[in-house]
């Protein structure tokens, strides 16, 4: 069984791009646009591995990284940005960001991330 992610983002195009990126991995991919979706999909499939956009309408990327450590402490969550504010980096890594990437993001630097936080298990 393949490891999953979810990826958090209200631009449609960044989530069709790591999706495709992601699926060519091997992994199973979800995604959401807001949080409410994230949290939904969260409980429903239990992902492995969070990729989440910090300003999302709605329910900003910290509130959403609360809510999901609540739900289970060990998720693994990258943070994706196009904004650079320290406070708010500092913020997710207290609340147990693995990473932080700015936007526009490097496609092989997510791809090794992904491969680091998340190693894909062989079964046997």
């Amino acid at each position: 069984m393949s490891e999953k992610i979810l990826i958090v983002d209200d631009q449609l195009g960044i989530r069709i791009l790591l999706n495709e990126i992601l699926l060519k991995e091997g992994y199973q991919v979800f995604q959401a646009a807001n949080g409410f979706q994230a949290l939904d999909i969260t409980e429903k499939n239990a992902p492995d591995l969070v990729l989440l956009d910090m300003k999302i309408p709605g329910m900003d990327g910290l509130e959403i990284l609360k809510r999901l450590k609540q739900k289970d402490p060990d998720i693994r969550v990258i943070i994706m940005t196009a904004y650079g504010e320290l406070e708010m980096i500092n913020a997710s890594n207290e609340l147990g960001a693995l990473a932080h990437f700015p936007k526009p993001f490097d496609i092989v630097e997510i791809r090794e991330a992904v491969r680091k936080y998340l190693p894909m298990r062989i079964d046997s």
